[in-house]
C-alpha cells in the first residue's frame, strides 16, 4: 500500500510443469522450453520435428533418432547425458551428439564398421594406430 512504505518482494512460483530434477531427456527439454518461455510447437519448429514428437520425448515414450541428437544438443546448449568413462560409452556418446552412424564414424576413422561395433561393446580396444584419432574425437564431448 502506498501509504505504509513497505514493498513486498518474492519469487514467482515455478510452473507445476517445471521439472524439479533433471532425470531424463524430457525433463531437460521441458526445463529449457519453460526457461525460454516457449511453447511445445516453438520447440518442435526449432528442432524440425512435429509437436507429437516433442510430447513423446518429454514423457519418455520415444527417444530422438540418431540424426536428431545434434539439434537437441544445440537447443539445450549442453549434452543431457553422461558417460561411465569407458571408451565404449564415450564412442556411443560421441556418435549420438554428432548424429553419426557406426558406418559414418568408421569412415571418419578409416576402419571397418564392424570394428567400431566391437569397440562400442568393449570387445576390442583400438590399436595404437587409431587410438590418437579416437582420443581426439572423444575429448570434444
Amino acid at each position: 500500500m502506498p501509504f505504509c512504505g513497505v514493498t513486498l518482494r518474492g519469487r514467482k512460483p515455478l510452473p507445476t510443469a517445471y521439472p524439479r530434477e533433471l532425470r531424463n531427456l524430457g525433463d531437460h527439454l521441458r526445463k529449457r522450453q519453460l526457461d525460454l518461455g516457449l511453447r511445445q510447437r516453438d520447440v518442435a519448429r526449432q528442432l524440425g520435428v512435429r509437436v507429437d514428437t516433442i510430447r513423446n520425448w518429454e514423457v519418455g515414450r520415444h527417444a530422438p533418432a540418431q540424426w536428431q541428437w545434434p539439434f537437441v544438443v544445440a537447443f539445450l546448449g549442453y549434452v543431457p547425458f553422461g558417460t561411465d568413462g569407458s571408451l565404449a560409452e564415450k564412442l556411443r556418446a560421441y556418435r549420438r551428439v554428432h548424429g553419426l552412424s557406426q558406418v559414418r564414424l568408421a569412415d571418419l576413422i578409416g576402419v571397418d564398421p564392424s570394428t567400431v561395433w566391437h569397440w562400442e561393446r568393449g570387445r576390442t580396444q583400438p590399436t595404437d594406430e587409431h587410438a590418437p584419432t579416437i582420443k581426439a574425437l572423444i575429448t570434444t564431448l
